[in-house]
């Protein structure tokens, strides 16, 4: 097992998490009832898919 040979700075520990962030959830509009969505999925609000209805809302 890789074991470090030197303490890490509080400057280098602290910049290294500092770029370790989330990213915001990526939506799309529904081309049927026009609200947000997740891509790829079924619209939560009217159920429709790639234009078919596969939910019943």
């Amino acid at each position: 097992m890789a074991v470090p040979k030197r303490k890490m700075s509080r400057s280098n520990t602290r910049s290294r998490r500092a770029n370790w962030k989330a990213t915001a959830v990526q939506t799309v509009a529904c081309p049927q009832c026009k609200s947000p969505k997740l891509p790829h999925t079924a619209c939560s609000v009217c159920g429709t898919y790639n234009g078919r209805q596969v939910l019943e809302v």
